[in-house]
C-alpha cells in the first residue's frame, strides 16, 4: 500500500536506481559548459546579423524534469509495478484449482472462469505449474498432473458447469487420484455442503496449504411442480434463510404456431428467515398440456429448471360401461375401480361413445361392451388409427357374444372362444389360478405380482399364429390375460377379466394401477421417489430425449444410453443419467436436477482454511503502462529539443517525420495481423483485409478448437499438405491459415480440416448458419476424430461423442463407408487406403444417390457433379501431413518403410481430398474411361 493506493512491486530492489536521478540533473545542468566571456573589437562588425541555428547554453529545468521522468518511468516499469497485489506467503509449489462446477456454480460461472484466470496468470509469473479439477466431471483413470500455467489457461474454454454436482462417490474418486505430490489448493467453492467433502479437504491438506473462494450468496434452486385439484403447485427452495426475497418463475411452453413463449408468470416470495416459498398456478388444460418447462428467471442454473412431464399433462380418458349402474350396488358397477384409479391423475368423461369421440380423449375404456353398431365401429377405428388407446375389460355380455368368432374383429386384439371359462364351468378349473410373471417384452415386465390376486373367470381367445406375439401378461396355465395389436397409430387392448371384482381380485389390488400405468392410461408417470415409484417402473427401459446442460438449456440427449426404470426412480442424477427429460414408447418422464430430498445446506468449513469473496480485487501488472508512458515522454523530448534548437519546422525534420507516418502506415495492417493478444472486438476489423486476399489464391484452413496443441498440429500439417500439392499438382497454395467460426469468412477456404477435442466449445447460433451456408455452396469439412488407435467411427470414444453433438447442428446428408467406387479413390491417385497417422478404412462421406447405378462396361458409377460436403474419419490426417517450416516431418507413422509408404499414402489421400473439392467428380465422366482401366489393368 502506496499512499492509499493498492501497489506492490514483483522487483522492488530495481527501484534503487532511483536514488541517482539528482546526480543525473546536476550532471545534465553542467553539460555543456557555460561559455567564457572575452572581448574582441571584431564582434562590432557583427551586430544586426541573425544565426538561424542557436544553441542554448544551459539545458531548460522544464526539459531536465522532462527527461527525468522518462527515466524514472523506466526504472518503475522494471520493478514490476502490481495493482492490488496478493500478499499471500511466497510458494514454488504446484497450484491446483478445485472447482465444484455443479448447477449451484453457474449464475456466477463467469466470475469464477475470472478468478481461475487471474490464479493461473499469478502463477505464470512465479514460474508455478497448475492444474484445473472439475469435482463434478472427475477422471479416475487419470492421475492428476501439473503443467505450465499458460498451457493451462489455453484450455479453460473447455471446462464449464455440469447439470449436477460432485457426490460422494466422485469426491472419492477424485481424492484418489491426486497422487502423492505436494501442492497448493484453491477450492472455487458453490457454497454448499456434500457428502465426502470433509475427507477431501483432509487429503488436500495434506499436500499443502487449502484456501476456499465463495460467494455467500446462497443458491436458490426450483422443485417439480405439482398438479392437484386443478392448480399447478411451485415451490422454491433456497441454501441461506436471509431476508426477504421474491423471484419470479416463467412457464414457458410453445404458441399455436409452435414458437417458444412464456405462457405465464408467478411470483415466489421468501419470507424473512424462510428457506421455502410456494404458490399455485392455475392454467386451463389447453395450456397446461403446452408447457414444457418452469425457469426463475434471470437465474442461468440448472437447479432453476424444472421440465414438465406426463405428471402435469392429465390424459382425457372415457368410460363407456355395457349397462347402466344399478343404485345401491357401486361396488358391483363395473366402472367403480376404474374411476377409483383414473380421478386422482386423468379427466374422466362419461356419456355415449358417439357424443365423447368428438372431444378425441387419449383413452376410451369399454367395460363389457361387447357389439358396436357399424357407424360406432367405423368411426372408433378411425379414431384409434389417429393414435388412440382402446382399453376393452371382458365380461359376461362378451363371453355370450359371437363377436370376433370366426373372424378376428377389428376392435379386438384376438379371435374369442364362445362361453369363456370359470371355476366350475364347461371348461374348468379346480381352482382360481393365479397370474404369471411377465414377460421381458411386456409393458408390465418388473412389476411384482400378489399371491392373493387370482382369477375365477376369463374369455378364451382361440389359437392362432399371431396369439404368442400378442400375449403380454398370462396366468399361470399360460393361458391369455392381457391381449394387444397394434391398429394404425394407436393400439387396442383387451383384459380378459372383467373391470370389477366380478371374476378376478385384480382391481381390488394395487397391480391394477400400476397395470393401467403402464398401458399409458393413466397421466401419471413414476410419481415422486422411493419403493413405491421404483416398483411403478420396475422393468421398463427409459430413452433420453433431451438433457440439460449446467446453465439449464435443453440439448439434444444424441446416443446416451437408455437407463432402467428402477435407477430412473432413485433420481440420482450424475454423468450416466443426467437431468431431462426420459421417454417410453408412450410416456415422459423429466428426471430433476433436484427434488423434495435434495438438502441445501450451506458450507461450513473448519477455522483452519481461509475462505476468500469470489469477486475479490484482480491483480493487475502496471509495466507494461509505465514504459509505454516512458516512450511517450522520450518522445516529447525529441520534439522539445528540436524547438529549443529552433529546428523543429526545418525542412529535414519535416520530410524525417512525414516518412516515419507513412511507414506507420503501410506497416500498420501487417503489425494488427501478427499481434499475438488482440482483442475480440478489434480482430475481426483487422483481419477482413489479410482475409480478403484469400479469394485470389488456394488456402488451406483448419478450425481452431481452443486447444493449442492440437490447432498447432492443423497447422503443420495443412502446411506439409500444401508443400506437397505444390510440388506434385497444378495448385500453388498460400499459407494455411487458422480459421475462427465466429469472426472469419468461411467461403475463402475450399476445404477446412476440423479436429475433434473432447473439451472444445460449442459453435454459436450464427456459426452454425455460417457453417450451413459454406457446406450448401460447395465447401468440404474434413472431420478427423483423431481416436482411430483406439476406436472405430462412432460414440465409442470422447471425441466421437463430441464430433456427434458438434454436427447436431449442421445440414449434413445421409452418409456412408466411402465405397470403392466412389471418386475419391481415383481423382489424382488411384487409392484402396486412406490412412492418416492411424491405419483405418472406416471413412465416412455423403451416401451416393438410390439411382446411382454402375452401367455396364462402366468400372464405377454414374454420378452427379456434386462435392461430398463432409469426410469423417479418425485417422489424425494432420499429423501424418504435418512437417516444419524446413520440411522435416514432426511425428512419426507406423515403422520402417511401410510407416513412409503410409505416410505417402496419407499425402496421396489429401491431395485427392482437394482434387475433388476443387474439380468436383469429373473423373466420372465417359472421357476418363479407357485410361482408368488402363491404369486398373481391364
Amino acid at each position: 500500500m502506496i499512499a492509499g493506493i493498492p501497489i506492490g512491486f514483483a522487483a522492488p530492489w530495481v527501484l534503487a536506481a532511483l536514488v541517482g536521478l539528482p546526480l543525473l540533473w546536476l550532471i545534465l545542468r553542467a553539460i555543456p559548459p557555460a561559455p567564457i566571456r572575452r572581448r574582441f573589437p571584431g564582434v562590432v562588425l557583427l551586430l544586426g546579423l541573425s544565426d538561424e541555428d542557436t544553441v542554448t547554453d544551459r539545458t531548460p529545468w522544464w526539459l531536465l524534469l522532462l527527461r527525468s521522468l522518462a527515466l524514472a518511468a523506466v526504472i518503475v516499469g522494471l520493478a514490476g509495478p502490481l495493482l492490488n497485489p496478493q500478499t499471500r506467503t511466497a510458494s514454488d509449489a504446484p497450484l491446483l484449482i478445485v472447482l465444484d462446477a455443479g448447477w449451484a456454480s453457474a449464475p456466477d460461472w463467469r466470475a469464477r472462469q475470472e478468478m481461475v484466470t487471474a490464479l493461473l496468470e499469478e502463477a505464470a509469473r512465479e514460474g508455478r505449474l497448475a492444474a484445473v479439477q472439475r469435482l463434478s466431471a472427475p477422471d479416475p483413470l487419470r492421475p492428476l498432473q501439473f503443467a505450465p500455467a499458460d498451457a493451462v489457461q489455453s484450455r479453460l474454454a473447455g471446462v464449464l458447469p455440469m447439470a449436477w454436482r460432485a457426490d460422494t462417490e466422485m469426491t472419492a474418486a477424485f481424492a484418489q487420484a491426486l497422487g502423492e505430490e505436494m501442492f497448493d489448493t484453491v477450492w472455487l467453492s458453490d457454497g454448499l455442503a456434500s457428502d465426502g467433502r470433509a475427507a477431501l479437504l483432509e487429503a488436500l491438506q495434506a499436500r499443502g496449504s487449502v484456501r476456499v473462494v465463495e460467494t455467500g450468496l446462497g443458491t436458490v434452486a426450483l422443485m417439480p411442480p405439482s398438479y392437484a385439484e386443478g392448480r399447478l403447485t411451485l415451490r422454491a427452495r433456497r441454501s441461506v434463510a436471509g431476508i426477504d426475497q421474491e423471484v419470479t418463475v416463467q412457464a414457458i411452453g410453445s404458441d399455436p404456431g409452435g414458437a417458444e413463449r412464456v405462457l405465464a408468470t408467478v411470483p415466489l416470495r421468501f419470507e424473512q428467515g424462510a428457506q421455502s416459498a410456494e404458490n399455485a398456478l392455475v392454467l386451463p388444460s389447453e395450456l397446461r398440456a403446452r408447457l414444457t418447462r418452469f425457469e426463475v428467471a434471470g437465474l442461468r442454473s440448472a437447479g432453476a429448471v424444472a421440465l414438465s412431464d406426463d405428471r402435469l399433462r392429465r390424459r382425457e380418458v372415457a368410460l363407456i360401461a355395457g349397462r347402466e349402474d344399478r343404485e345401491g350396488l357401486q361396488l358391483l358397477s363395473p366402472l367403480h375401480y376404474l374411476r377409483q384409479a383414473l380421478v386422482p391423475t386423468a379427466d374422466v368423461i362419461e356419456g355415449a361413445l358417439m357424443d365423447i369421440l368428438p372431444a378425441n380423449p387419449d383413452v376410451i375404456v369399454l367395460a363389457d361392451v361387447a357389439v358396436l353398431s357399424e357407424g360406432e365401429s367405423a368411426a372408433v377405428l378411425a379414431w384409434l388409427e389417429g393414435g388412440g388407446v382402446l382399453l376393452r375389460f371382458a365380461g359376461p355380455a362378451l363371453a355370450a357374444s359371437e363377436v370376433s368368432r370366426t373372424t378376428e374383429d377389428p376392435l379386438l386384439p384376438v379371435r374369442l372362444r364362445a362361453g369363456g371359462r370359470s371355476v366350475g364351468g364347461a371348461m374348468s378349473w379346480g381352482e382360481p389360478k393365479a397370474l404369471a410373471p411377465f414377460p421381458q417384452d411386456s409393458p408390465f415386465f418388473g412389476l411384482t405380482v400378489p399371491e392373493d390376486v387370482t382369477v375365477t373367470a376369463q374369455v378364451m381367445a382361440q389359437p392362432d399364429p399371431t396369439l404368442a406375439d400378442r400375449v403380454i401378461a398370462s396366468l399361470s396355465d399360460g393361458t391369455p390375460l392381457v391381449t394387444r395389436k397394434a391398429v394404425g397409430d394407436g393400439q387396442v387392448v383387451l383384459m380378459h377379466v372383467t373391470a370389477n371384482a366380478q371374476w378376478s381380485g385384480l382391481p381390488l389390488s394395487g397391480l391394477f394401477v400400476q397395470m393401467l400405468d403402464r398401458l399409458a392410461v393413466l397421466s401419471a408417470a413414476g410419481q415422486g421417489s422411493g419403493p413405491e415409484a421404483a416398483a411403478q417402473l420396475a422393468g421398463t427401459t427409459w430413452q433420453p430425449v433431451k438433457v440439460l446442460d449446467g446453465f439449464g438449456r435443453l440439448q439434444d440427449a444424441q446416443t446416451l444410453p437408455g437407463v432402467a426404470g428402477e435407477r430412473l426412480a432413485t433420481g440420482n442424477v450424475g454423468p450416466q443419467m443426467p437431468p431431462g427429460l426420459y421417454q417410453t414408447a408412450d410416456k415422459a418422464l423429466a428426471l430433476p436436477v433436484v427434488d423434495e430430498d435434495t438438502a441445501l445446506t450451506p458450507a461450513r468449513w473448519p477455522a483452519s482454511v481461509p475462505v476468500e469473496g469470489l469477486r475479490g480485487a484482480v491483480t493487475t501488472d502496471l509495466s507494461g503502462y509505465f514504459l509505454a508512458g516512458a516512450l511517450c515522454l522520450l518522445a516529447l523530448d525529441v520534439l522539445a529539443s528540436l524547438w529549443v534548437s529552433g529546428r523543429l519546422w526545418s525542412t529535414r525534420v519535416v520530410a524525417l517525420a512525414g516518412a516515419a507516418v507513412l511507414s506507420m502506415m503501410l506497416m500498420s495492417p501487417e503489425l494488427q495481423a501478427q499481434s499475438s493478444l488482440p482483442t475480440p472486438e478489434a480482430r475481426a476489423p483487422q483481419q477482413a483485409p489479410a482475409k480478403a486476399g484469400n479469394s485470389r489464391e488456394v488456402v488451406l484452413g483448419h478450425i481452431r478448437t481452443g486447444n493449442s496443441a492440437v490447432d498447432d498440429i492443423a497447422q503443420a500439417g495443412l502446411r506439409g499438405l500444401s508443400n506437397v500439392l505444390y510440388f506434385r499438382t497444378s495448385i500453388e497454395p498460400a499459407a494455411p491459415e487458422s480459421v475462427d467460426l465466429e469472426t472469419d469468412e468461411l467461403a475463402f477456404y475450399p476445404l477446412l480440416y476440423w479436429p475433434i477435442t473432447p473439451d472444445q466449445p460449442s459453435p454459436s447460433r450464427e456459426a452454425y448458419a455460417k457453417l450451413n451456408a459454406y457446406l450448401r455452396s460447395g465447401g468440404m469439412i474434413l472431420f478427423d476424430t483423431r481416436d482411430a488407435d483406439v476406436a472405430g467411427f462412432g460414440a465409442s470414444s470422447p471425441t466421437g461423442r463430441k464430433l456427434q453433438r458438434l454436427a447436431a447442428g449442421l445440414d449434413i446428408p445421409a452418409l456412408e463407408p466411402l465405397p470403392q467406387d466412389h471418386v475419391l479413390t481415383r481423382t489424382f491417385y488411384l487409392l484402396q487406403d486412406f490412412p492418416g497417422r492411424y491405419m483405418s478404412r472406416d471413412v465416412w462421406v455423403e451416401a451416393a444417390p438410390p439411382d446411382a447405378e454402375q452401367v455396364e462396361g462402366m468400372p464405377f458409377r454414374n454420378l452427379n457433379d456434386g462435392v461430398t460436403p463432409v469426410v469423417i474419419g479418425g485417422n489424425d490426417w494432420a499429423a501424418a501431413w504435418a512437417v516444419d517450416r524446413r520440411g522435416n516431418t514432426l511425428f512419426p507413422v507406423g515403422r520402417g518403410r511401410a510407416g513412409e509408404r503410409q505416410r505417402e499414402l496419407a499425402y496421396r489421400f489429401g491431395v485427392n481430398l482437394i482434387m475433388h473439392v476443387l474439380t468436383g467428380n469429373y473423373k466420372s465422366d465417359q472421357v476418363h474411361v479407357p485410361a482408368l482401366l488402363d491404369r486398373l489393368g481391364q
